[in-house]
């Protein structure tokens, strides 16, 4: 990876700049493997091969990271289907060095062989051990540049606890909720749940730092609740109990604004759950077909709109967010704006709703891949 901060792409013959290499680095050792997986199927596929020079880098769910293959198909989620990457694949060794930031390729029996340096990493990784901060800080450590939010975001908008007190100490509106910790439930169960009855039913029990939906359960009494923290548990040992709120699930994506300027917000975007699913959960996102309906422009009032993205570009700030983010909101059928939750790497297929609000807005998948590219080209190294 270049050390020239003004140029991080050196030209190739002298004459025309050589292509741009990118690594793309998915699968990862938390529950949504698949999904980071199906995401970089889409983004293997969109990239554009005369001006990118593409390294797949997977990372097995026992955290080995190998070459993998340069096939979309092999990572698609689908009915039947459910993508991961081969640990018995080549290893990838990555590097911790400033110096020395050349990836190399060690197989059984073969004498092991360089990839080269890259010039930006993608990182496609969604929850723990990847979107949380920890890969950020590996690629710090190496003066890698990088797809997407530095350390300190990565982590806070991880763990839905600390990005609510992040919010709602700046004075963005945030719905009821209470924390359980893991010392909490092994101390007292019964008074980790009486806390929680003091939020309204029904209530969303939710892993503290997981993402798609994954171990959420929306519980209508209180005889069920205990039943649900365990799910959760499974998830993250930290969970999140919120009070329902009845309205709309409105999203807005954000852009990192060019040099000094302001962030971008996009058209706003609704996810409506149409049958067989009490909210929307994991297989309604993945799987479910009819059964979810994505508009994008939402139906929302000027004014109300105008709000929901100033807040959004407000909470992207507030947070450090750098590249993407994709700020979620609930429209109470009372009146008013919540911020629900802020995610630095949204679901990113052509059918998520991160691209779709953008493809709304006159920006196309291809396009947006390579402004996020672009975005963390011109990003300089280490404390910014």
């Amino acid at each position: 990876m270049s050390t020239d901060e003004s140029r991080p792409v050196p030209p190739g013959d002298g004459t025309a700049p050589r292509r741009i290499r990118v690594a793309v680095v998915f699968g990862g050792r938390s529950s949504e493997h698949a999904v980071s997986c199906a995401t970089a199927a889409s983004v293997l596929e969109a990239l554009d091969r005369d001006r990118y020079d593409v390294v797949p880098v997977g990372i097995a769910k026992d955290g080995h990271w190998v070459l993998a293959p340069d096939d979309p198909e092999a990572f698609r989620l689908a009915p039947g289907h459910v993508p991961e990457v081969d640990t018995r694949a080549a290893s990838v060794l990555v590097p911790t060095s400033a110096t020395d930031r050349t990836l190399v390729v060690q197989e059984a029996g073969q004498p092991p062989r360089t990839l080269g340096e890259v010039d930006v990493v993608f990182p496609l990784l969604h929850g723990p051990f990847g979107e949380d901060g920890t890969i950020q800080g590996l690629l710090d450590l190496a003066d890698v540049r990088y797809v997407g939010s530095g350390v300190t975001a990565s982590a806070v908008m991880m763990d839905k606890h600390v990005m609510k007190v992040l919010l709602s100490s700046a004075g963005l509106p945030v719905g009821p909720y209470v924390v359980i910790t893991d010392k909490d439930w092994r101390r007292d169960k019964a008074a980790a749940m009486d806390a929680v009855h003091g939020l309204s039913w029904p209530v969303f029990v939710k892993p503290a730092r997981a993402g798609s939906s994954m171990g959420i359960s929306r519980v209508t009494e209180p005889e069920a609740l205990e039943a649900a923290i365990e799910v959760a548990r499974e998830h993250d040992p930290k969970v999140v109990v919120e009070a329902a709120v009845f309205g709309r699930e409105i999203e807005c994506g954000v852009l990192e604004g060019r040099d000094t300027e302001p962030p971008r917000t996009s058209e706003l975007g609704e996810c409506i759950v149409v049958r067989n699913h009490e909210f929307y959960d994991y297989e309604a996102k993945y799987l479910a077909g009819d059964d979810v309906r994505l508009e994008s422009p939402a139906d929302v009032p000027p004014a109300v709109a105008d709000e929901i993205r100033e807040m959004a570009a407000r909470a992207f700030e507030l947070a450090g967010c750098e590249g993407l983010a994709r700020v979620d909101f609930f429209l109470p059928e009372g009146g008013g704006v919540l911020v629900n939750e802020v995610n630095t790497m949204p679901g990113f297929t052509p059918s998520s709703m991160y691209p779709r609000m953008w493809a709304a807005a006159g920006l196309g998948y291809p396009e947006l891949i390579d402004e996020l590219i672009a975005l963390a080209l011109a990003r300089r190294t280490g404390l910014r």
